[in-house]
């Protein structure tokens, strides 16, 4: 018999409470919508103040209309790169070193990265390197200037997402096998030659990550990496650092104006040459074509 008076009390408690915050949220709402109302009125009663200034009297400085949008505008809108999005799948086997599913045909990309290594040391001439960077004609100095432009194509490859680094590992497995059989046919036994390889290989990383600081920082930085790297740290012709900081900004505005999809399908590159007469910025590069009959 005591819950009923019990229940009735609390009941009664619970209904006060609720009529006296809807009435609180009444009077606030209201006190808000009749600030809202002022605060219009008064800009109404300004834009009025300003129509009749700006008509009667010609002197005066007109009062500027306002623009009121939600649009953000921006100076120069570029396209930005997009991670891959990839399943938790695809993730486990390429951290165990296998490859997931790739947009094009994995031969297709192994072949294209063996065409753009070929690029890299056949469509290059070597002799000017040597005579305008004072470069001694050695297999070492081959390596050095092959290994410039092996890491301009990483460096543009590298934002091709998964295709692109997964060309940027069969660019880099045709070089050693490049370099190797070379040291063969010159004639270096394999005590020398394995030697060379773990020498090559250290310079080779160590070369990657200053030309990585270089391209993104100033002249200055680039022209410390290639002295270090390129001329083995004995270059005293501050014309040459010039010539090379120079080549290498405008092959990177080259390939960088390449399309990506057509790199990966064919791996055509025209490098520029090391000395122009009349050197200009690049406008538009010609788009080569991929035969899929011409292997």
């Amino acid at each position: 018999m005591y819950r009923r008076p019990l229940q009735s009390a609390v009941r009664n408690v619970i209904n006060v409470n609720n009529h006296v915050i809807n009435v609180s949220n009444v009077t606030a709402s209201r006190a808000a919508y009749g600030k809202v109302v002022h605060q219009e009125a008064g800009f109404s009663r300004a834009s009025a103040a300003c129509q009749p200034a700006r008509v009667s009297s010609p002197s005066l400085t007109p009062c500027r209309t306002l623009h009121l949008t939600s649009q953000l505008f921006n100076v120069k809108e570029t396209r930005q790169h997009t991670e891959e999005e990839v399943g938790a799948f695809t993730k486990l086997i390429e951290a165990m070193g296998f490859t997931g599913p790739l947009k094009y045909n994995k031969w297709k990309i192994k072949i294209a990265a063996l065409r753009m290594y070929t690029c890299c040391v056949e469509r290059i001439n070597y002799d000017d390197f040597f005579d305008k960077c004072s470069l001694p004609d050695t297999l070492n100095s081959w390596f050095l200037v092959a290994q410039l432009h092996v890491w301009m194509c990483l460096v543009r490859m590298r934002q091709e997402g998964r295709e692109g680094k997964y060309m940027c590992r069969y660019i880099v497995h045709s070089m050693w096998e490049d370099v190797e059989q070379r040291s063969k046919i010159m004639g270096i036994d394999a005590s020398h030659r394995k030697e060379g390889m773990k020498s090559m290989t250290e310079t080779f990383y160590a070369a990657i990550f200053g030309y990585d600081e270089g391209i993104l920082s100033d002249d200055c930085v680039l022209a410390a990496a290639l002295w270090r790297n390129l001329f083995n740290c004995e270059c005293e012709d501050p014309e040459q650092l010039e010539l090379m900081v120079g080549y290498v900004r405008k092959q990177m505005q080259y390939v960088d104006a390449l399309d990506g999809d057509d790199l990966i399908l064919t791996g055509e590159v025209k490098w520029r040459p090391l000395v122009e007469e009349n050197a200009q910025s690049i406008l538009k590069v010609a788009t080569p074509t991929y035969n899929d009959t011409g292997l």
